[in-house]
């Protein structure tokens, strides 16, 4: 199986709980410390096997290989990258059957991140989880005070619309939020304003 580490918890010793974002499910398995063992970490994508366990309700994870990105040694878009990734834990931590969608999402931004703006990237893809999810809100009237918003946006976490003026933070240019949400693209949209949306989304998916 393939999977994305999104979640580590150290237990006694240098013994891991794992959490791994795989198509089908999100699985938690145990890892006992071992020197021979590679060195696992928050957001790398790994080949494992499970094995079942008669002494816990956890799995073992074992015959770990590590599938490097192309970027993994740049350190900037790897802290990015685990960030982003640390976001699906607690967002899908209580879920049972989620599907492939959002390891199909990982994956997609995964091979773009290089490409151009992690945050861009990261960015985009959560509007189509947002969608997905049913959460994402084209309607622009304002969270706060329900009123039609005519001018530039003001997003909340989620991305809920609110007049500049209601939330009293960066408005976001209606042309470039319009094209995001029709389109999933950033293209309109600056660095400053990009920057505000990514703030945005580390509150939590």
């Amino acid at each position: 199986m393939q999977g994305f580490i999104i979640n580590l918890n150290r237990v006694k010793d240098e013994d891991l709980i794992v959490s791994i974002l795989s198509q089908k499910s999100l699985d938690t398995l145990y890892r006992f410390y071992g020197a021979r063992h590679g060195v696992i970490n928050l957001g790398f994508k790994i080949d494992y096997e499970t094995e079942a366990s008669a002494k816990s309700t956890i799995a073992r994870l074992k015959d770990v290989i590590h599938i490097g990105y192309s970027w993994i040694n740049d350190y900037k878009l790897l802290r990015l990258w685990q960030d982003f990734l640390g976001l699906f834990y607690k967002h899908l931590k209580d879920s049972e059957d989620i599907g492939s969608f959002y390891f199909d999402l990982v994956e997609q931004a995964s091979k773009n991140w290089d490409k151009q703006n992690p945050k861009r990237v990261a960015v985009e893809a959560y509007v189509k989880l947002l969608e997905h999810e049913g959460r994402l809100h084209k309607d622009m009237h304002c969270f706060l005070c329900s009123k039609k918003i005519e001018e530039d946006v003001s997003l909340l976490r989620a991305y809920l619309p609110t007049h500049e003026q209601c939330s009293h933070t960066l408005a976001i240019n209606k042309k470039g939020l319009n094209e995001l949400f029709e389109n999933k693209s950033s293209l309109f949209l600056s660095n400053t304003e990009v920057n505000r949306l990514w703030s945005v989304l580390l509150e939590g998916l």
